[in-house]
């Protein structure tokens, strides 16, 4: 990674933090206290202090820029809860603190090359300002505001008409290197490293659980069938009193309607469900006669390739991503068909298994063998056990950030983030 790059994704980056806070009221800046989000205001500024804290300070030696930015936007030290009654700086300071942390990495950058461990860090605070853009976007999902919008060319139109992909393709029956390896220019640490699992033939769907299909589950009462739901996700349903997925209601005419940000749309047939948690999914599966993948199952068949015996980077091959090959970074505004994009498809003819929609796989969040912890402590460690493994990324998920050995991890009563699933045959 040389030092144009690193330049050009700080600017990009916070460009794109700005985009998708510039148009917030103050008030909306704070927002209702949710267990699920975070307050923009805090969330801006805590991007800022992570670029500061790794950038600066612990890549380059630089002094804090506030003395009091630990004690507001450490999130490893402050309840999530307390966060809405800190004493945050104003709008405007937070948008000071902003410009000259960025502006002092970029000088930074200009003076020199970086060395290798400067380069880690800077790429590690774009990659996390990354992350928090993507939850910018479902923070604004949840509290029903407008879509966001960007500068310079923005978004453009979703592929039309490309419907669904029914059936499944076989896969398996190999010894897989699951995780990263060396090779990649930046691994978080809970990629390391590849070692061998065996995966026995399966047979997994070419897409997504659509949301016409996922209607059919709910349209079946499965919601009230405790025989569908395992006892921790029957008691999670139980005591929130969910009947359907998040953000879905019927029309006047008795047809589901979604919410998309501010407004509600007829549901789109073809559209991969979003929004569901882990325990939906299973239950969705159960109901179905199928089954979530493992991470293994998922990663294989993604980028396993059995004509050349390699794994691919990503589905399509060892390229980026480009614009044929996945819905990633707000291009399409939201979620495409799942029979949209084939240029994209694995090597076993999955499709979209990279962008679109994030996939919850049957796995635990949980250490690869001979885990390290990273400089960042708290990105992997803190969450292992308690989390289940999704895969693949979504629309709004950043074209340099993801691969196919990228981990994402929540707790299996999310129902906020970008979150679908695809199934296994039993």
């Amino acid at each position: 990674m040389n030092q144009v790059s690193l330049r050009e994704m700080v600017r990009e980056v916070r460009q794109r933090t700005l985009d998708l806070t510039s148009d917030l009221s103050d008030e909306q800046m704070l927002g209702p206290l949710l267990s699920i989000v975070n307050p923009p205001l805090w969330e801006i500024g805590h991007a800022a202090w992570f670029q500061e804290k790794w950038s600066l300070r612990e890549a380059r030696g630089a002094a804090p820029l506030r003395s009091n930015a630990d004690s507001l936007y450490d999130s490893a030290a402050i309840a999530h809860d307390s966060r809405w009654s800190l004493p945050l700086p104003s709008r405007g300071e937070t948008l000071r603190y902003l410009e000259e942390v960025r502006d002092r990495v970029l000088g930074a950058l200009e003076a020199g090359s970086p060395t290798q461990e400067q380069a880690y860090f800077d790429l590690l605070s774009v990659f996390h300002e990354d992350m928090h853009t993507e939850a910018f976007t479902y923070t604004r999902q949840t509290h029903g505001y407008p879509p966001p919008k960007f500068t310079g060319s923005g978004p453009s139109s979703p592929p039309s008409d490309a419907g669904p992909l029914p059936g499944d393709v076989d896969a398996g029956g190999e010894v897989f290197l699951l995780g990263a390896t060396i090779a990649e220019p930046f691994i978080f640490d809970n990629e390391k490293w590849a070692h061998p699992v065996e995966v026995e033939p399966f047979r997994i769907a070419r897409a997504a659980v659509t949301q016409s299909e996922f209607a059919a589950f709910v349209d079946d009462g499965a919601y009230n069938r405790s025989d569908l739901w395992a006892e921790d996700g029957w008691r999670w349903r139980m005591e929130e009193a969910v009947e359907q997925p998040v953000y879905w209601k019927r029309g006047e005419d008795g047809a589901w309607m979604r919410r998309v940000f501010d407004r509600w749309v007829p549901l789109e047939p073809h559209l991969p469900v979003l929004h569901v948690n882990w325990f939906e999914a299973r239950a969705y599966c159960r109901w179905a006669g199928r089954r979530l993948p493992t991470e293994a199952e998922w990663e294989l068949a993604a980028s396993s390739d059995p004509r050349t015996g390699r794994k691919r980077r990503f589905p399509w091959g060892d390229a980026g991503p480009g614009p044929e090959h996945a819905n990633l970074d707000w291009r399409s505004t939201g979620a495409i068909d799942v029979g949209a994009l084939p240029a994209g498809d694995s090597p076993c003819g999955c499709r979209q298994m990279i962008g679109n929609v994030w996939e919850w796989t049957s796995s635990a969040f949980v250490p690869y063998p001979g885990f390290e912890i990273d400089p960042y402590k708290e990105y992997s460690a803190p969450w292992f056990y308690d989390h289940k493994v999704l895969r693949g990324g979504c629309w709004t998920t950043r074209a340099h950030l993801i691969r196919n050995t990228w981990r994402n991890f929540y707790k299996p009563n999310r129902r906020d983030v970008w979150a679908g699933f695809r199934t296994c045959g039993i």
